[in-house]
C-alpha cells in the first residue's frame, strides 16, 4: 500500500484474553521492523489498546482487570520493539470526571511503575565492588542488545476524545492535568491527536486559520513537544457532536481544506499520521492525502 507507518492490536481488541507471542513471531517481527531495507519507519508504529479495558471505571473488578492490560500491552510492545500504546481514556460510569481522571491517572502510574521496574536492572548494595562492576557490565551488554534487537522503552500515549457523556480527556485543559500528575513518568507519557474527535469536541479544523488556531493553542495548554502522533481521520458529524464517527478523508465535516493545511503545518508535519478510516477504500484515503500535500511519500509518515 506503500505506507511507512502502521498501527496494531497485539491481541483480539473486543476480547480480555491474550495468547502469549511466540518467540519466532517476535524475531520474525523484529526482523522485518529493523530491516534496513525496510520501507516503514520503526519509530513511527504504535499498538491499540483493546476495547474492553476502563481505565477510568469505578467498578473495582473491571478497574483491577483494565490496569492489568495496559501493564500486559506495555510489555507485548517492548517485546515486539514498537514505540508507542495508545490509550482511550474511557468512561467514569456517572462518578463524575474527578473520580474518572483519579482512577485514570493511578492506572497508568501503576502499570508504568511496574513496567519500569520489570524491565530495569536490580538495585545493588552500597560497597560491593565486584557487584558494581558486573551489573555495570550487564547494563552494557543490555544497551548493546538494544540496539541490536531495537529494544525499546514504550510509551504512553493519551489519546483526546470525542466528549462523551461520562468521558473526560475532550479538553486540551484535561490532557495537560494528567500530564503534570503523571510527571514522575514525563519521558513515558505523551500524546496522540485524534482529529475526529477534536473536531467532535469543538476544536475547528476546516481551514489553514482555524488549524494554526487549534494547534496554537495545543502548543500554549499541552506543549507541541507532547504530541507524538497524529490519528488522521474525518468526521461525519459536524462540529461538537460528541460524536466519534470517522469518515473518508475529505468527504466529512472538515473537509479536504482542513487536511492540507494539517499535513503541512510544520510543527506536526513529520510527526506519524496513522489514519482509522473506514476499511472501504482506505488506500483512496492515502492517495488523497498524498494529493493533498503535493510531497514525496517518505517524506512524511502514513498509515491507512
Amino acid at each position: 500500500m506503500g505506507c511507512n507507518a502502521f498501527q496494531i492490536f497485539t491481541r483480539n481488541p473486543r476480547g480480555w484474553a491474550a495468547k502469549p507471542i511466540e518467540e519466532q513471531e517476535v524475531r520474525n517481527f523484529r526482523k522485518k521492523l529493523f530491516s534496513n531495507s525496510s520501507k516503514i519507519y520503526n519509530d513511527s508504529v504504535s499498538v491499540h489498546m483493546p476495547y474492553l479495558p476502563n481505565l477510568s471505571s469505578s467498578n473495582d473488578k473491571l478497574y483491577e482487570k483494565s490496569a492489568a492490560v495496559l501493564l500486559e500491552e506495555l510489555q507485548r510492545c517492548s517485546l515486539l520493539g514498537i514505540p508507542y500504546l495508545v490509550l482511550h481514556f474511557g468512561s467514569n460510569l456517572g462518578q463524575g470526571s474527578e473520580k474518572g481522571l483519579s482512577q485514570f491517572i493511578n492506572a497508568c502510574a501503576f502499570a508504568l511503575e511496574k513496567y519500569e521496574s520489570s524491565s530495569s536492572s536490580p538495585r545493588l548494595s552500597f560497597g560491593k565492588r565486584k557487584e558494581i562492576r558486573r551489573v555495570r557490565e550487564e547494563k552494557e551488554q543490555e544497551k548493546e542488545k538494544e540496539k541490536e534487537e531495537g529494544t525499546n522503552r514504550v510509551m504512553i500515549l493519551v489519546e483526546n476524545n470525542a466528549g462523551q457523556r461520562n468521558t473526560i480527556g475532550s479538553r486540551f485543559e484535561d490532557i495537560r492535568l494528567i500530564l503534570d500528575k503523571l510527571k514522575p513518568f514525563r519521558e513515558k507519557v505523551g500524546v496522540c491527536f485524534d482529529t475526529c474527535h477534536a473536531f467532535a469536541a469543538g476544536y475547528d479544523l476546516r481551514s489553514e486559520e482555524s488549524v494554526n488556531t487549534t494547534i496554537d493553542r495545543f502548543d500554549d495548554i499541552i506543549g507541541i513537544r507532547n504530541l507524538k502522533m497524529i490519528h488522521l481521520n474525518d468526521s461525519k458529524d459536524e462540529i461538537s457532536s460528541h460524536r466519534d464517527r470517522h469518515e473518508h478523508i475529505g468527504f466529512g465535516k472538515i473537509g479536504k481544506e482542513g487536511f492540507r493545511a494539517l499535513c503541512k503545518h510544520k510543527a506536526i508535519a513529520m510527526l506519524p499520521f496513522i489514519m482509522e478510516t473506514p476499511k472501504e477504500n482506505q488506500i483512496q484515503d492515502l492517495k488523497t492525502v498524498l494529493n493533498l500535500v503535493h510531497t514525496k511519500q517518505k517524506s512524511i509518515k502514513y498509515m491507512t
